[in-house]
């Protein structure tokens, strides 16, 4: 039951096949918010109970004083509860975060401590599950007779160990961002600035500093003795303000998109029979092919009118 409801959550990712829009809507909402989540430790408490009703009882008349196994609901539901709420507040910490009070209230809640999946946590836990399975076998082979529970002191231990990898990475976040803070990018002091964690390591993050003319992206080691040159960035210069860029801007799927970006940044091209506006959120790297990494474009003719608005992943082959 903690299994099933910790990876039942992920059922809205179902939603991508939908396409780009309805995978915005739904992923990371629908299962993921705090209502979602109780519908999700429902459900499995439900299944479960049902299944025990209609199961076979085991024979038991060789062992008349033996009570048949029960089914505790209050029991099941803690369960189920802790698996389905482990498995939000790991999110709230990586990759996009939740939509927490969906349907109720708008709104993506996050940090970015961590990548989505974590190299460390997986081996983390992967130990905690396997060592009590290799120390079992060693006692076994040498005879010995254990009552304690297995598994119970690693549970605790990775736990514990979990919790301080999350006030690390939180501390490492907090730095990054204070050092791309501190320093001018090309004579211009930063207006804002982020942090994203990259997967393998957490002394080294990905940061993006915006400017009043530009959006710089540039790597941020915290190892001792790396050397933090701002003139390494990469440079994107944000466009100029005229009428077609503020017609893309106040398009419905612009809309939809500048509620769910964190860094967006706008492009304007020339194409043969208008412009094309395009909105990406920079807290995705340019080779992130994540289906999170969702694009907004629109198409208009010479005169602005709208010709084709869109939602689209940022993997998509078609032009």
């Amino acid at each position: 039951m903690l299994f099933v409801s910790g990876v039942a959550t992920d059922l809205d990712y179902l939603s991508y096949f939908g396409g780009p829009a309805t995978f915005l809507r739904f992923h990371r909402t629908l299962l993921h918010s705090l209502m979602g989540s109780a519908l999700v430790a429902l459900a499995t408490v439900a299944t479960f109970f049902l299944l025990n009703k209609i199961s076979k009882p085991k024979d038991i008349t060789s062992t008349p004083n033996r009570v048949p196994p029960g089914f505790a609901f209050s029991a099941a539901l803690l369960v189920c509860a802790i698996g389905a709420s482990s498995h939000i507040l790991l999110d709230l910490f990586s990759g996009i975060g939740v939509q927490l009070f969906w349907p109720f209230r708008a709104g993506w809640i996050g940090r970015e401590l961590m990548s989505s999946l974590d190299p460390c946590i997986l081996a983390l836990l992967a130990t905690a599950l396997l060592l009590p399975e290799l120390l079992k076998l060693v006692s076994e082979e040498i005879g010995e007779q254990r009552r304690t529970t297995r598994g119970r002191a690693a549970a605790i231990v990775a736990l514990a160990i979990l919790v301080l990898y999350f006030g690390a990475r939180a501390t490492l976040h907090k730095q990054a961002v204070d050092l791309l803070s501190s320093r001018e990018y090309h004579g211009r002091p930063p207006l804002g600035s982020a942090a994203f964690p990259l997967a393998g390591t957490p002394f080294t993050w990905r940061g993006v500093v915006s400017t009043d003319a530009t959006v710089e992206e540039l790597q941020v080691s915290l190892l001792p003795g790396q050397d933090f040159d701002t003139d390494r960035s990469f440079v994107r210069y944000k466009p100029q303000p005229c009428p077609a860029l503020d017609a893309g801007e106040n398009t419905q799927v612009a809309k939809t998109f500048l509620a769910y970006a964190r860094i967006p940044f706008a492009t304007l091209t020339r194409i043969e029979d208008g412009y094309r506006f395009e909105l990406r959120d920079l807290r995705f790297a340019p080779t992130d092919r994540s289906p999170e990494n969702i694009v907004a474009r629109v198409d208009f003719n010479h005169n602005l009118q709208i010709q084709n608005e869109e939602l689209r992943f940022a993997s998509s082959k078609n032009p």
